[in-house]
């Protein structure tokens, strides 16, 4: 990666390049495995640079890892920038407005803070990404990195920025957590994330073909309740001796309550966990798999559910946040926690096959109203707001 070192008052020569917007946004989710903010960050960039009134560029916040972003942005979308070390920059952010982000990636219009955190600039309009308040809602589930985001976004908001976030439902907890102006929110829902070619030899690898199998997708942590799907699936699995649990996703931390409900499981035997694997691994699982099982406590939007109809996979999900606005009608939907419910609602979904047409049909109808094409333009109309601030 080129580290040139840029002069703020350096602008472009050509008057075509003053027509369009130059974004800078936060690419370091982008780099190490990507969690769920990784993926929607690349399908961000990717989304802009297809576009012809902007001029992308990514930063990485990080000393370790600032080389690799170069080979993990998209074609079109540019890593110029000087090294930022993320541990003293996130403290001085989080107490005073510098030092600016022109500083390290030269002049632009926009900084867009993908991940919570919005760097303060000098002339630059300021948007961050606030996918959930996970850290006010349930602190308890929080790692302590996690939990300075409530003073970051504080700041930013006292500094004028402009908070995106994927759902109605969580624009609404920001306006009563922090007490933000309407002016200053922006919904724009996040796209389906595309399926890649499916490996059905590496998904083989996890489940043998044609075993009817239950799939789950996520990191282990508490707010995604995993252990309650293994309470679920082992009343569900009395009934049906040949069923499975698939459970796709990197350990968190939440592996050992998860460890505990396996072991504690009657049917330890027929639950595999699948750990990190490919998006061409995924997608085979997604294909073969008799539903998606999405047991949360909390979500501000929520992947997997938009993956599993695209796929064809009926869904059951839990009323968390925003998730009911994600899927509308489209799944099977119980309270979270509500082990016996959760089990009855996997049971309709994996045997009744006028239920899986129905719920099939609306999931594959559903996800076209999520296009990133869609997010690109809303990103677009929030850029654009935080200028005129």
């Amino acid at each position: 990666m080129n580290e040139r070192v840029w002069n703020a008052r350096e602008m472009p020569d050509e008057p075509e390049e003053r027509t369009r917007l130059r974004v800078a946004l936060d690419g370091t989710p982008l780099l190490g495995k990507r969690t769920g903010i990784g993926v929607a960050t690349s399908l961000m960039l990717i989304a802009l640079a297809a576009r012809d009134d902007v001029t992308v560029s990514a930063f990485a916040v990080t000393w370790k890892n600032r080389r690799d972003l170069a080979l993990s942005v998209p074609d079109g979308v540019g890593t110029e920038q000087r090294p930022m070390v993320a541990r003293p920059l996130m403290a001085a952010w989080s107490r005073m407005n510098r030092p600016k982000i022109e500083r390290f990636v030269g002049p632009i219009d926009v900084v867009h803070g993908t991940n919570y955190v919005v760097p303060p600039s000098r002339r630059a309009g300021r948007v961050v990404s606030v996918y959930d308040l996970t850290f006010a809602r349930h602190p308890e589930l929080c790692e302590p990195a996690t939990l300075r985001f409530d003073r970051l976004i504080a700041r930013a908001l006292r500094g004028g920025a402009i908070v995106h976030t994927p759902s109605h439902f969580i624009a609404e907890e920001v306006r009563e957590h922090f007490g933000a102006r309407r002016e200053q929110m922006a919904t724009v829902h996040l796209g389906v994330p595309p399926l890649a070619a499916p490996d059905h030899h590496g998904a083989a690898q996890v489940v043998p073909a044609g075993r009817p199998y239950i799939l789950s997708i996520g990191t282990a942590e508490p707010r995604k309740d995993l252990p309650s799907l293994v309470r679920a699936f082992d009343a569900l699995a009395a009934r049906h001796a040949d069923l499975e649990l698939v459970l796709v996703g990197p350990p968190g931390w939440g592996t050992p309550a998860l460890e505990e409900a396996i072991r504690a499981s009657h049917a330890r035997d027929r639950i595999r966990q699948a750990g990190f694997v490919s998006d061409e691994v995924l997608s085979g699982l997604l294909s073969g798999a008799r539903a998606l099982a999405y047991p949360s406590i909390y979500e501000g939007f929520g992947f997997p559910p938009l993956q599993a109809m695209a796929a064809g996979v009926p869904v059951v999900t839990t009323r968390a946040g925003a998730v009911t606005e994600i899927v509308g009608g489209a799944a099977l939907v119980v309270d979270p926690g509500e082990v016996d419910d959760l089990a009855a609602a996997l049971q309709v979904a994996v045997d009744d096959e006028a239920q899986r047409s129905v719920l099939i049909t609306a999931g594959r109808a559903r996800t076209k109203d999520f296009t990133w094409e869609k997010t690109a333009s809303g990103l677009m109309e929030a850029y654009r707001r935080s200028r005129e601030r």
